[in-house]
């Protein structure tokens, strides 16, 4: 019926031997009533049942937890939870000052005095009653006249003095010493590079960092670079966490963070590109990642024989970082130097089953190797000659084996038309960016690399400002250029990024989107939709080779290649002056 009295004792008050015993007041709240168990009420116990228990309020693991108010028990203020023993925040701050309980010489409780012997409801009624009778000195008033007739309730944390403004906040904290956000000269080296469980520092707590003032340095640092780019509270957040956790886990406080380490960040659900973006700005980030087009190079070339593997390897760093002493080299895109190993890649390793090093090739080798004709056989050989050709001028070759091999250009392919149903879901879909993008691409055919590069201030007064020409803009790209820019405005109001097309992945950041972004967004290539609008400008224009070099920034060579499907007078009359 009943539950016991305490822990130790097997029976409750009302079946006390010798008893009934009356209960003694809950040790939470004071209350004499409604006594549970274990010296607790059924107010304040989380597991007595009725309306009083916070489980009455929570039924079950998944319910939503309702929290019980109810007076404070010094002043009756309405609002109090249990969370503080059901007292006010006035009451806790008056019993610290005053923890000699006493019987009130107003109202005869007992309960928590001043040295005049006055409660705290007793004290500020008298201040309300001096207020109301325009007295400055509430102490000339005695307690019994100020609370002879009644006393008034107030709602918790709710007293106001009319006519009291806020005190303003004057910060008393020493600024941070920004000038430690630089790198230590020295390094501690440790005995073995072992990786970090951070998962097991999610369970068991990191260490926090050594450097308290470099702490707080950080902590602003990021608070600012935060507010700048126009983060959110929850990357501000969680970026000024994972700094935190590097500081503690650094071998050598103080020094530059590497970016191996900020790399394992995402396992633990924690931001590492908005991390990179920080320590890069603040000049502490050691960046020791491996380049992409290094990983692929490695792997593609890996069971190739030792000597082609260092030859590649000597191709690929000048490729790649050019050469400034004689015979010089001009560096390469990374795009470049992949798709010209990836074009030559086949052929060495059939080489590869019967010959150790690319010194053995010989001009046999390579004829016999190179695809029949066409586009295969132009690529082939492209790739081989800009191997050869630097490895003879490294001296790696006796002889280069591609030189005088000439192979003709392939004709250029006339663009095959796209799937319209597919262009005109672009055009019209609900996405405000996909539907802007696929009128840039297929009312004025935009070029995909200036697409990523257009910023805000380059679409103004109805026309697009690109590098080479000024392109007003139709009517449709208007109204979806339009709504792309309200959309914009209304996700991200506070991104620094200037560059016209943003997403969540790079709004935290000034650096522009990716074709890759912009395909996967169209739902199909960009550069087909280029294509297919300048090839229906050509036919309607008649093979116009000037206005297609003016509408679209072509140069002649570039817009012959789609003139050539175009039955047209001047067509021939070209031709013919191209080959005298």
């Amino acid at each position: 019926m009943r539950p016991p009295a305490m822990r130790e004792i097997p029976c409750c008050f009302e079946c006390w031997p010798g008893g009934p015993v009356t209960p003694p007041p809950c040790r939470t709240c004071g209350s004499t009533k409604d006594y549970y168990t274990s010296g607790l009420c059924a107010r304040c116990h989380s597991h007595a049942p009725g309306e009083k228990s916070p489980r009455w309020q929570s039924p079950g693991l998944l319910a939503t937890h309702t929290v019980v108010v109810d007076a404070c028990r010094d002043c009756d203020a309405w609002g109090v939870t249990r969370t503080y023993g059901w007292l006010c925040v006035g009451c806790r701050s008056w019993r610290e000052r005053n923890p000699r309980t006493a019987i009130c010489a107003s109202c005869d409780r007992e309960t928590h005095v001043a040295a005049n012997g006055s409660c705290r409801m007793c004290h500020k009624n008298r201040s309300l009653h001096a207020r109301a009778i325009g007295q400055p000195r509430p102490s000339k008033i005695s307690l019994i006249e100020a609370n002879r007739f009644g006393q008034q309730l107030f709602f918790a944390g709710m007293w106001h003095r009319e006519g009291q403004g806020k005190i303003p906040y004057v910060k008393k904290t020493v600024p941070p010493d920004m000038s430690l956000l630089r790198p230590v000269v020295y390094e501690q080296l440790v005995l073995l590079e072992l990786p970090r469980d951070l998962k097991a520092g999610l369970r068991n707590g990191f260490p926090p960092p050594p450097d308290a003032a470099r702490e707080a340095a950080w902590h602003q640092f990021v608070r600012d670079h935060a507010a700048a780019h126009g983060w959110g509270k929850n990357v501000t957040e969680r970026a000024q966490r994972a700094i935190r956790m590097l500081l503690g886990t650094q071998d050598t406080p103080g020094a530059a963070i590497r970016a191996s380490d900020v790399l394992p960040l995402s396992l633990i659900r924690h931001p590492v590109r908005p991390v990179l973006d920080v320590l890069a700005a603040a000049g502490m980030l050691a960046d020791d990642r491996i380049p992409p087009a290094v990983r692929v190079f490695h792997t593609q070339i890996a069971g190739l024989p030792d000597d082609m593997r260092h030859e590649l390897g000597v191709w690929f760093d000048i490729a790649r970082n050019g050469s400034p002493s004689p015979p010089r080299f001009l560096p390469r895109a990374d795009s470049t130097v992949r798709s010209q190993l990836g074009f030559a890649l086949p052929i060495i390793r059939s080489w590869a089953r019967t010959h150790t090093s690319l010194r053995e090739i010989g001009r046999d080798d390579v004829l016999a190797a190179l695809p029949p004709s066409g586009s295969p056989r132009s690529c082939a050989l492209q790739g081989l000659r800009s191997i050869f050709r630097i490895l003879k001028a490294r001296k790696l070759t006796f002889i280069n084996p591609t030189a005088r091999i000439s192979v003709p250009t392939p004709e250029k392919q006339v663009p095959a038309p796209i799937d319209l149903t597919a262009l005109r879901a672009a055009l019209n879909s609900d996405d405000p960016t996909r539907a802007a993008l696929a009128a840039l691409l297929a009312f004025h055919a935009i070029r995909l690399w200036q697409l990523v590069a257009l910023e805000l201030t380059d679409v103004r007064d109805g026309r697009l400002f690109l590098p080479d020409r000024v392109v007003p803009l139709a009517e449709p790209v208007r109204v979806r250029m339009s709504a792309y820019l309200d959309y914009r405005q209304r996700t991200w109001p506070n991104t620094a990024n200037p560059y016209l097309f943003v997403h969540y992945r790079n709004v935290n950041t000034t650096r522009a989107a990716t074709p890759w972004w912009i395909r996967r967004r169209l739902g199909m290539p960009a550069q087909a939709i280029r294509q297919d609008r300048i090839l229906d400008e050509a036919h309607a224009t008649g093979g116009d080779i000037r206005q297609l070099c003016d509408l679209f920034g072509l140069s002649i060579a570039g817009a012959y290649r789609y003139t050539s499907s175009v039955d047209h007078p001047g067509i021939a009359e070209y031709e013919e002056s191209t080959k005298e």
